[in-house]
């Protein structure tokens, strides 16, 4: 299991990091949302997104060439998938006190913004899983997920 203190301050920072960027943004900055993605960055990411990666690791560890290439590329996309996007918008929403607006419309978001960002996530987790070593892939993926918050937030807009 990967469960670090590095990746725990680094879950903390970069995810909370990305979001406030993507509250900023849209004038929706509260110190409670910030505290939130501090605690889930440090609290769930960084304990399932390094050990889902090790996972994948040793899935894959029999495969060579493409069929490598494009399985770790496949189990890093269907991880990010919409109910993780879903998840991430409502913890968002709970920590903004907006809790009343977790239902279906938000999954609706989540599911678009995931498709419309297929292509962008593909390149950015073939990267990822084939050409950064496992140590440094939560780091990365940190710093991808820290982008795609804003993302995410704004796909609220974008897709509602």
């Amino acid at each position: 299991m990967k469960y670090t203190r590095q990746n725990i301050l680094k879950g903390a920072a970069i995810y909370s990091i990305g979001d406030t960027v993507a509250a900023m943004l849209l004038g929706e900055f509260s110190v409670g949302r910030l505290l939130g993605m501090m605690l889930i960055g440090a609290l769930v990411y960084s304990f399932e997104i390094p050990n889902y990666f090790a996972w994948i690791d040793k899935k894959t560890n029999a495969f060579r060439g493409i069929k490598k290439t494009l399985v770790r590329t496949g189990l890093a996309i269907a991880y990010f998938n919409p109910l993780w996007i879903f998840r991430h918008l409502a913890f968002i929403k709970l920590f903004s006190g907006n809790y009343t607006q977790i239902n279906t419309s938000l999954f609706v978001v989540a599911f678009w913004s995931f498709l419309v960002n297929i292509p962008i996530s593909l390149v950015a987790n073939f990267l990822i899983q084939n050409k950064i070593k496992l140590d440094w892939r939560f780091v990365a993926s940190a710093i991808f997920s820290g982008l795609m918050a804003i993302y995410y937030a704004l796909s609220e807009t974008l897709f509602q």
